[in-house]
């Protein structure tokens, strides 16, 4: 599949100035982690076009992206679906870039990238980037764990430092693909201390989702209302994940907190 050419400065450029975005009015925000599986469904066909159709039907604010394989295919979902894109490769496969991503609607203030690499294993990285609601900021991270637990373990110990090291006080999120399903998993308990527990919903395998690998945590916690996946037909379909949804209170106005029942809607 061929890809319209987009121009972006925020693929490369680690120190990005603000983008023009219009100025977010609405008190929630809606966040979103999903593993694409580089476009390819269960049924073994690369569908980019598939994949734009179930980010459009998640209807969010912000997307952390797993397993986008290509600077054109982030460029062809972030021009159809209008967002502002940010790559966060972390190896080359194929000859093409591969690893994380961020879709935004907010404006862009800092993006930083950090290494979470472990010898002897794949590379991963983390995005960490500064956002603007209003004139407030708004931190995300998003990443992608390793696959075996004394990774994830080394992983979970950078991310808390770089988390600890740049924290102003700031709203912050952390979403990805964690691959930890075990609610007593080290990573999982640290992560808590640090965020406060959140909801944690079976994603994988998205045919029959058991495994509760991909998560959404928010600091301070009372601001996230409600977590659910998001299970249509097409989503279902479109990758081995399934995407997960949080609906945050953006400015704090102290809504009631729903996290603690998680809310799963209908499939359409």
């Amino acid at each position: 599949m061929e890809y319209p050419e987009q121009k972006s400065s925020s693929h490369h450029s680690v120190g990005a100035g603000p983008v023009s975005h219009n100025p977010v009015h609405n008190t929630r925000l809606t966040l979103c982690s999903y593993n694409i599986h580089v476009a390819v469904g269960r049924d073994g066909r690369f569908a980019p076009d598939r994949t734009l159709s179930v980010i459009r039907e998640l209807n969010a604010d912000i997307i952390a992206l797993q397993e986008v394989h290509g600077l054109d295919l982030l460029d062809f979902l972030a021009s159809q679906a209008g967002f502002e894109p940010i790559a966060s490769p972390a190896l080359l496969r194929k000859g093409r870039e591969y690893g994380n991503a961020l879709l935004t609607r907010l404006p862009v203030r800092q993006i930083r990238r950090f290494d979470l690499s472990v010898p002897g294993w794949e590379p991963r990285s983390a995005l960490d980037a500064v956002l603007g609601i209003d004139d407030r900021p708004f931190r995300v991270l998003a990443t992608h764990f390793g696959l075996r637990r004394a990774e994830r373990r080394r992983q979970t110990h950078q991310l808390l430092g770089y988390l600890k090291q740049w924290d102003a006080g700031e709203m912050t999120t952390l979403l990805g693909d964690f691959n930890e399903w075990l609610p007593w998993s080290r990573p999982v308990r640290w992560l808590n201390a640090w965020f406060e527990q959140a909801p944690a919903l079976a994603t994988y395998p998205a045919r029959f989702p058991l495994l509760r690998l991909d998560r959404i945590w928010l600091r301070p916690r009372w601001r996230l209302l409600a977590i659910h996946v998001h299970q249509s037909r097409l989503a279902r379909l479109a990758s081995d994940h399934l995407p997960i949804v949080a609906t945050v209170d953006s400015h704090g106005n102290g809504l009631p907190d729903l996290a603690a029942t998680p809310q799963q809607p209908s499939a359409p």
